[in-house]
């Protein structure tokens, strides 16, 4: 996020531009799919606490966007503008926020201590105070609450439908799904079952972090399936698992790395299930060195040493440095925390009972020098061309590639994609034209796979200089080893628009590149002309 030195709760300095252009547009997607609620957060944004921001929560939220629901602060967030030093005390940070359009005060109390008092000081009104309290009760009258107030705490039906059977199969399902493949080696997976197993990490067992962080009133210990409960439940009868914990996530206890070493050279292969704590990432829990923590990147280089074949398996809340990782493992599977079916989900990919489709929503550096790292990059006055001869007046880092480790939209498959035929129905499109876009796909290895089609474009010359690319679209589809499809996709004038040099939405005549492919960076390329 923007945050300075990517830290939570800290300060947020972004033009309206970036504002408009990155942040605010998820927002407006859930207002436009019926999302009822907004929260305000902790930080400041430009100098005004979220919570105090006019700008956002009334001027754009309501005014521009016509957002008819509440706004509820998060946790004691109209108390902290106070320490902000946007508030003297608890009566102003009231006044400012239910000005700036907060119905509710989560947890501070200051609405409930000061608001009677700032209508005694004529400092708000009635009708202010009898706005924001329609519109929460408003909702409660949407949710059925005044003909029963208990109507969403059934214990019963909790009890009925916690751990059912079609859940926990959607659970693994989406696991499953989320999974990236970051690295797979001379086609090391899927595995076969006959291979002798060691499993080797602090998390092969793990039942507690496999569920995430804000993970709400999931069962943390008992109920999720650990990964070795995975290999086991997948392996059936064979008994081809051996395990060493080796070391703990966090700290320095070298102690289990023998044990470790002796599991692995009685093994085939070794999957070793590593990563993060469930606090270590999400809320209050910014980090300075995103290597995997503690010793295990020491254990992991131990392992190596046995020339024992290695698949990584990460669980994670973010994304990792992995340059040494990526180096020795044989194959990387990004798991994050893959929730209560997790180890079977796990399992079921290493073993090829589902082929891994997912793609990485964000971008995986090399150092955390590279940090903020995104594919939308602009192109600067500068350059760095990896192919040019001078190139030390560039805009690049003497000391690593300016290239990401794993790049956004990046995953892969057991089976191999093959695009061919991008084709645009014309060259050039007036403003008022549909762009119609086709590439075909066809699976040319052995197994049924997903793919994520991805379309990007690229405007060259903009009165505001433009990103050297843009996601417009991406489709997800099912195709059976030498089966091709035709992917359709259609772009219009909106699709090529940006916020101008005064603030315009809109989109402007010239040259563009458009793109499709499998990841930001492996694409297809055409050219067309708005005029």
């Amino acid at each position: 996020g923007a945050a300075i030195a990517g830290r939570d709760y800290n300060s947020v300095d972004i033009s309206e531009r970036e504002l408009r252009t990155t942040y605010l547009p998820p927002f407006k997607a859930a207002l436009d799919a019926g999302v009822a609620t907004f929260m305000t957060s902790f930080n400041e944004i430009n100098g005004i606490p979220s919570s105090g921001n006019k700008f956002l929560l009334t001027d754009i939220l309501r005014n521009e966007w016509g957002f008819k629901g509440f706004v509820v602060t998060d946790y004691t967030s109209i108390n902290e503008m106070i320490p902000h030093g946007f508030s003297k005390n608890e009566k102003q940070a009231g006044e400012q926020a239910l000005k700036a359009g907060v119905d509710m005060d989560m947890q501070g109390g200051v609405y409930l201590r000061n608001l009677k008092i700032l209508i005694n000081e004529g400092k708000v009104s009635e009708k202010e105070i009898t706005q924001s309290a329609r519109r929460i009760l408003e909702m409660k009258y949407r949710l059925g609450l005044f003909d029963d107030p208990y109507k969403y705490c059934d214990e019963q039906r909790e009890k009925d439908t916690q751990y059912k059977l079609e859940f926990l199969n959607a659970a693994k399902d989406m696991a499953q799904k989320s999974m990236v493949l970051l690295k797979n080696n001379k086609q090391i997976l899927p595995l076969q079952k006959n291979n002798k197993i060691a499993l080797i990490g602090p998390l092969v067992k793990d039942e507690h972090h496999i569920i995430g962080s804000w993970a709400a009133q999931g069962d943390r210990d008992g109920k999720a399936v650990s990964v070795y409960e995975g290999f086991e439940s997948i392996l059936g009868g064979i008994k081809n698992i051996n395990y060493a914990k080796g070391c703990a996530v966090i700290g320095n206890d070298k102690s289990g790395f023998a044990q470790a070493v002796r599991v692995a050279k009685q093994a085939d292969m070794v999957v070793m299930v590593m990563g993060e704590l469930e606090d270590m990432s999400g809320e209050a829990a910014s980090r300075s060195n995103l290597d995997l923590p503690g010793v295990q990147k020491e254990l992991i280089a131990e392992i190596k040493k046995t020339g024992k074949p290695i698949v990584l398996v990460l669980m994670n809340g973010r994304p990792l440095t992995l340059e040494y990782e990526d180096m020795v493992a044989d194959a990387i599977l990004e798991a994050w925390w893959p929730g209560t079916m997790g180890g079977s989900a796990i399992a079921s990919i290493i073993y090829g009972n589902q082929n891994p489709s997912g793609k990485l929503p964000m971008t995986f550096p090399r150092n955390v020098g590279q940090i903020p790292i995104y594919y939308n990059v602009k192109n600067t006055g500068r350059p760095y061309d990896i192919n040019g001869s001078e190139q030390k007046y560039r805009s690049r880092y003497i000391d690593v590639s300016n290239t990401p480790l794993y790049p956004f939209g990046y995953g892969l498959s057991y089976t191999t994609f093959k695009y061919a035929n991008l084709i645009i129905d014309k060259k050039e499109y007036n403003f008022s034209d549909t762009i119609n876009v086709s590439v075909t796909l066809t699976n040319t290895g052995i197994y049924e796979g997903e793919e994520v089609v991805q379309l990007y474009i690229q405007d060259l010359v903009g009165s505001v200089t433009r990103p050297i690319k843009e996601l417009k679209r991406f489709k997800k589809l099912m195709l059976k080893p030498n089966e091709s499809q035709k992917i359709a996709f259609t772009l219009n004038v909106k699709d090529l628009a940006f916020y101008t040099e005064n603030m315009k939405f809109k989109a402007e005549p010239g040259a563009f590149k458009l793109f499709v492919g499998t990841n930001s960076q492996d694409l297809l390329q055409a050219d067309f002309i708005l005029k």
